[in-house]
């Protein structure tokens, strides 16, 4: 297809925002549908904490995780200047420590990623030098894994200036609720309407659609901590799942993240709740006068293998299941979307992320 043709997007959270962006600034005009609003709040994107750890995640996930999510932080660091507005975007790496207790989970970590990348995106810190990266974090903590490749970004500002760029140079439609969105067509409680393309990126919103799609709960807490400093994201390894410490400026901080196989938005839990007070408290007394500004559930998009699916024939591509890597996979997944549109044919290099259907 050429510039010029109409696309239009099904879900407006951030890989509906980030490919619709995209596009429209190749020529194609995109109309985006979302039930939301401009802040994208009640999605997973709103939900998310921002980071970009594409080698941490390696404790858990398959090794394409780390090859989609390698050129993130720089491709985000390119696009920003272009979307414009102003949205913090931190390069400063990130630190991963651990409980004595629990150091063979640090140590399970490291073997994995040696497996993988080698350790050139990964540096042991001990004693003065992990103080040099963070000298407030406790004395407790006596070596850890610095990460200098990763960062975050911030994840509610950008959805909002994709939002504002995308309401002057595309149409975006917001408080709609898309019914379906099939073979170039996206049909709504307003109207159906017909495209060139269709991109469906709903998440659970589409679950009728893509079988084998699943909710994994999140729990996030944010706290106001004036006494706290912290250099970059800070992951602690946990027996149950990594919770991380996410500094973001004015002394706020996002803790998380539980993963729950459990479709339940309910509130967070009293267990969840505990355990992340408790790490970040661990990790710098100084939480403890701190205030709880908010809590927040949501469930992600996943499949069994929790890796993202690309689903394409005829004039329809759906993209969905990036779990808790939409900041982390939206750059190089929009990236591949554009190219399978414009191309016609897959990636070879991801070649296990495809699903051709009828």
């Amino acid at each position: 297809m050429t510039k010029g043709n109409t696309c239009g997007i099904a879900g407006a959270g951030i890989i509906g925002r980030l490919t619709g962006y995209l596009l429209a600034k190749k020529g194609w005009r995109v109309t985006l549908f979302d039930d939301g609003d401009l802040a994208a709040t009640g999605t997973t994107s709103y939900a998310a904490a921002g980071m970009i750890a594409p080698y941490c995640e390696l404790e858990y996930a398959e090794p394409v995780v780390a090859r989609l999510g390698n050129p993130s932080l720089a491709m985000w660091q390119q696009l920003l200047p272009q979307i414009g507005g102003d949205v913090y975007c931190q390069a400063a790496g990130s630190l991963v420590i651990s409980h004595p207790q629990d150091r063979n989970e640090l140590m399970r970590l490291v073997r994995k990623m040696d497996e993988h990348t080698g350790n050139l995106v990964m540096r042991r810190v001990e004693g003065a030098e992990l103080r040099e990266l963070e000298p407030d974090i406790d004395d407790a903590f006596m070596d850890g894994l610095y990460l200098p490749l990763e960062g975050q970004i911030d994840s509610r500002r950008l959805l909002v200036v994709l939002g504002e760029w995308l309401q002057k140079y595309a149409t975006l439609n917001l408080g709609v609720h898309v019914r379906s969105a099939d073979d170039g067509r996206i049909d709504t409680a307003i109207s159906a309407f017909d495209f060139d393309m269709v991109l469906d990126t709903r998440g659970l919103k589409g679950k009728t659609q893509l079988p084998g799609l699943r909710g994994v709960r999140g729990e996030l807490v944010w706290v106001h901590a004036p006494e706290v400093r912290l250099n970059r994201p800070v992951r602690m390894m946990h027996p149950r799942y990594p919770i991380y410490v996410v500094p973001r400026p004015g002394g706020q901080f996002i803790l998380g993240a539980t993963a729950i196989d459990d479709e339940d938005l309910s509130p967070i839990s009293v267990r969840g709740t505990l355990e992340l007070l408790s790490a970040a408290y661990a990790m710098h007394s100084g939480f403890s006068e701190g205030r709880v500004i908010e809590t927040m559930t949501q469930c992600r998009p996943a499949f069994p293998n929790n890796l993202p699916r690309i689903r394409h024939g005829g004039r329809l591509i759906r993209v969905n299941g990036l779990y808790r890597h939409g900041y982390l996979f939206s750059p190089k997944i929009a990236e591949l979307v554009i190219s399978l549109i414009e191309g016609g044919k897959p990636d070879a290099a991801f070649a296990e992320l495809y699903e051709a259907h009828p």
